[in-house]
C-alpha cells in the first residue's frame, strides 16, 4: 500500500512540474505578483486582466530568466489580457476541451508568484454555461474548481490529472473565487486581441426583449420566439439601417435569433464593420434589412 501511495504521489509531482514549465510569473501590480500561461511559443503570454495595473510589466520564465513585457491588450469584461515578451521556444500547454470535463474530476490550480511553481489539490465541482458576465459580456462554458487559490494564482492555469490546461483561473469574475475560463473563451478573446488590440462587441443601438412569434410564422420560420426592438437608439446602426420600434428580428445572417442572448452572441463574433442581413417581422410581413454592425467595445446593449 506504502508503494502504491508513493507512485500516486510521484505522478501527481510529475503531472504538476511537466504543466509548471508552462506558468509564468507576471509582475504588473504593486503588490504579489500574479501568473500568465504561455500562449504561443514565440512570447505570447495570456493572463488576468486584473493583474495587469502598470506599464512596467515583467515576466519571470521557469528557468528565472526575467524579461519586459509588452501589453498587447486585454479585455476586462472576461477579465483576460494578452503580453508579449521577446522570447522564442516558449513550452506551450495542451487544453482540454469541454467534453472531457466531469464534475469530481481531479484538478490542481498552479501558480508562479515566487520563484518556483506552487500547486493546490481539488476538484472540478461544476461545469458552468452561458454566463452573462457584469459589463454585459457572455461566454458560452467555464468551470468550477473546488481547491484553494492562494494569493498570485490568478491568471494561472486549473489542469486535469493528465495535465492539460482546463482554464484560466480568475477571482475577478466571482466573489466565490475557483473560476476559469476554458479554451472556448480564451482563444477567441486572445485572437481578437492580438488582432485587433481589444474584442470587438458589435453594436446595433436597439433596446431587445424576448417575444412570441404570431402562428402564421412558427411553422414557416421554424421558431416560435424572436427579439422585439423596444428602443432604437438616435443616430444609431439600427436607425441608419431603417429599423424601428415594433420590428422584431428572427434571423441575423442566416441564424435564427431566438432571443437577446443570441443576438449578443452573434454581435460578439468578427461582424463589426460589415453589412448584416437581419430578417424581420414588420406589420405581420418578413422583410429582409442590411445594416452595418458597428464597433462597441464594452456596451451592455445590442
Amino acid at each position: 500500500m506504502t508503494t502504491q501511495f508513493k507512485a500516486i504521489s510521484d505522478a501527481m509531482a510529475a503531472v504538476v512540474e511537466s504543466a509548471g514549465q508552462s506558468v509564468v510569473q507576471v509582475n504588473g501590480r504593486r503588490r504579489v505578483p500574479a501568473s500568465g500561461i504561455v500562449w504561443s511559443a514565440d512570447g505570447v503570454i495570456v493572463t488576468a486582466s486584473h493583474v495587469v495595473r502598470t506599464d512596467d510589466i515583467r515576466v519571470a520564465l521557469p528557468d528565472g530568466d526575467q524579461l519586459n513585457a509588452a501589453l498587447i491588450g486585454r479585455d476586462p469584461a472576461t477579465d483576460l489580457a494578452a503580453l508579449r515578451i521577446d522570447c522564442d521556444g516558449l513550452t506551450t500547454p495542451s487544453w482540454s476541451t469541454e467534453e472531457d470535463l466531469r464534475v469530481g474530476a481531479m484538478a490542481f490550480a498552479l501558480g508562479r508568484p515566487g520563484s518556483t511553481v506552487q500547486a493546490s489539490l481539488g476538484i472540478l465541482s461544476a461545469l458552468g454555461e452561458d454566463w452573462r458576465l457584469h459589463g454585459g459580456a457572455r461566454i458560452s462554458h467555464y468551470v468550477r474548481a473546488d481547491l484553494v487559490m492562494y494569493p498570485g494564482f490568478s491568471g494561472g492555469p486549473i489542469i486535469d490529472a493528465d495535465g492539460r490546461v482546463v482554464g484560466l483561473a480568475t477571482s475577478a469574475l466571482s466573489r466565490d473565487g475557483g473560476i476559469a475560463l476554458t479554451r472556448t473563451t480564451v482563444e477567441p478573446t486572445v485572437e481578437a486581441i492580438l488582432k485587433h488590440g481589444s474584442v470587438r462587441r458589435g453594436y446595433l443601438g436597439v433596446g431587445v426583449q424576448t417575444v412570441q412569434l404570431p402562428l402564421s410564422l412558427r411553422s414557416e420560420l421554424g421558431q416560435e420566439t424572436g427579439v422585439l426592438f423596444n428602443s432604437v437608439t438616435p443616430d444609431s446602426p439600427a436607425e441608419r439601417g431603417g429599423l424601428v420600434v415594433g420590428d422584431i428580428l428572427v434571423n441575423l445572417n442566416d441564424r435564427p435569433i431566438l432571443s437577446p442572448d443570441e443576438l449578443a452572441v452573434v454581435l460578439r463574433s468578427d461582424l463589426t464593420g460589415e453589412e448584416a442581413n437581419l430578417r424581420i417581422v414588420r406589420g405581420g410581413e418578413l422583410q429582409l434589412v442590411t445594416v452595418e454592425i458597428a464597433i462597441g467595445g464594452e456596451r451592455t446593449r445590442p
